[in-house]
Parts: structure tokens; sequence; C-alpha cells
């Protein structure tokens, strides 16, 4: 089974989300062979690439948030990530900045063999110790925690040479119908956004699993195929009227 998730470095919703999709592999039945691909979905383009900003600014200046109300969302994300045994889990007290250098170090990792555990490592550096993770130093130091070789790393960041690959990740996803991060793709059939909690992830694994491994009754016949909440019969098998 194959699982797809684009997500933004810096959207506290897309660290929620990956900690959740990572807890549901875990408590389904078959997580061993469920095989999860991170992809790039940059929403911040449009900040500076040579400093960073408190995400209070942030969003102050893109969204019109302040005060009370500010406070109350990013508050809000923080709680629930604690629910979620996410903790700590830094938002408000946070730096934001562009994350094209972030997302093509991700590409590179991942071209390496690393993408699941750079993504994980990156959303670690940010949420867990407000890193900024906007810079080159930043992320040669990561690169060499996930055992890559750090001048190869420089060169493939001072090239350029993943940020076609940034750019078309982005662009599945908007074919796919994404609007914002993350987004979740299992076995091209079923589309989630948002960051959705570990027990509904759970259900559509199971659900879809269901759907593409029919099981087989001892006497060779297809046997009843049951979902969550109701169970059909096998694929060309009539029922009692």
């Amino acid at each position: 089974m194959r699982i797809e998730i684009w997500a933004e470095v810096t959207c506290p919703w897309c660290g929620l989300g990956n900690h959740r999709l990572n807890r549901a592999v875990e408590q389904f039945e078959h997580g061993d062979e469920v095989e999860v691909i991170h992809r790039s979905f940059p929403l911040s383009d449009g900040f500076p690439t040579d400093r960073t900003i408190g995400v209070r600014e942030a969003l102050r200046h893109k969204h019109g948030m302040t005060g009370e109300r500010l406070e109350t969302m990013t508050r809000r994300i923080e709680a629930i990530a604690d629910q979620d045994g996410l903790s700590p889990y830094i938002v408000l007290n946070n730096q934001v900045g562009n994350t094209r250098l972030a997302h093509e170090f991700l590409a590179y990792a991942s071209d390496e063999g690393k993408n699941r555990a750079a993504w994980d490592a990156i959303f670690q550096a940010y949420f867990g110790e407000a890193r900024p993770i906007f810079g080159l130093d930043v992320l040669l130091e990561l690169a060499e925690k996930l055992g890559l070789e750090r001048e190869q790393t420089r060169r493939a960041l001072s090239e350029c040479r993943f940020q076609q690959q940034v750019h078309d990740e982005a662009r599945d996803a908007q074919r796919l119908g994404a609007t914002g991060a993350p987004f979740i793709v299992l076995d091209g059939r079923y589309a989630l956004s948002g960051a959705q909690d570990t027990a509904t992830l759970l259900e559509v694994l199971r659900k879809l699993w269901n759907e593409t491994h029919p099981r087989f009754s001892e006497t060779g016949g297809a046997a009843a195929i049951c979902g969550s909440d109701s169970c059909a019969p096998p694929a060309g098998q009539p029922t009692n009227a």
C-alpha cells in the first residue's frame, strides 16, 4: 500500500498530520506493507530568503491576524499536539522564512533513500526545537545526522539540482485537487485534506486494505468483505431478497 503526503515544513497542521499518519501506520495490522512517501507543497515562497520573522508578525502580515485571535489559534494547535503526544510543539514562539532550500534538501535526501527520515527530522528540528531550518548550515547539520555526506549535500543545494523536482511535486498536488496542506493520497484511490486524526486515518487504511485484499473462505469462495461500519457480499454474489 502506498501513501503520499504533501506538506509544507513550517505548517503546524502538517507536522501534526505527519505525526498522526505515523501513528496510524504503526497501529495498522499491515503497517509493514505500507510505504509512506513525503512530497513537497511549498507555501512560503513569498517570505524573504535572507532573514526570518516571528510567527506573530507573519500571521499579522499574511492573514491580518492579531491579538487574542492569533494567540487562541496557535495555542489551540499546540494543545492538540500535546494531546497527541507531541511535546514540545512550538508554534507561536517560532520563526518563519522561505522554505525553498529546505524543500530542495528534502528532495535530495529522498533521492538518497532518506525520504521519511528526513521529513521526520525536519519537523522535529522546527517544531520540536524551534531551529531555523531555512539556511544551509542547519540543513547540513541535519544531513550529517541522517548519514548524508556534508559536501555532496552542499553541492546539490548550491547547484539547485532539485529545484525542478520541488516544483513538480507541488504541481502534482494541485493537479490532484489539493488547495492546501497537508494533503494525503492513499494508493491513488482516496484523497484526504487536513490533519486527519489517527483514528480516521486508521479506519481509511483498513477500508482500503479490505478493498484491495479480498479474503477467501476455506471452501475457496470469496468471503464477505467488512468495512468499518458494514459488510458487503463478495463481488458477483447476489444478496438475498
